[in-house]
């Protein structure tokens, strides 16, 4: 069994790597964490230190670190490729407006993942 985490370095991707963590324990499962950025970026804010990330996930798990133009292509190949049981990815705040969308990464995840998503919410501030 594996679950297939979807990083940034921000608040909710904390929360979303602590309910990964939380899911991998109580399915006894392998987790991967997957930390998408921009090809040719000199420096992308989505990018975050491997090693700190590994040692935040411990032994046992996997921690990618993928350049990709499509985060959600990117996450659904590692999740596909893993046989994953379950995928958990972060869904931000939107304002009134926004809430009438999804996030169009988050969007494409829930709607084309082969197993389970798990939407993680933005946490309060």
């Amino acid at each position: 069994m594996t679950v297939v985490a979807g990083y940034v370095p921000t608040p909710l991707g904390q929360a979303v790597l602590d309910q990964a963590l939380a899911e991998a324990e109580l399915r006894k499962a392998r987790l991967v964490v997957v930390n998408v950025s921009h090809p040719g970026a000199y420096v992308d804010a989505g990018t975050a230190p491997v090693a700190d990330l590994q040692r935040r996930v411990g032994d046992g798990h996997e921690v990618r670190q993928l350049q990709d133009n499509d985060p959600a292509a990117a996450l659904l190949d590692v999740a596909r490729d893993e046989s994953a049981s379950l995928i958990v990815i972060g869904v931000p705040r939107r304002s009134p407006v926004g809430k009438l969308l999804m996030g169009s990464t988050a969007q494409r995840i829930l709607l084309e993942s082969g197993c389970p998503v798990l939407a993680v919410k933005e946490p309060h501030t």
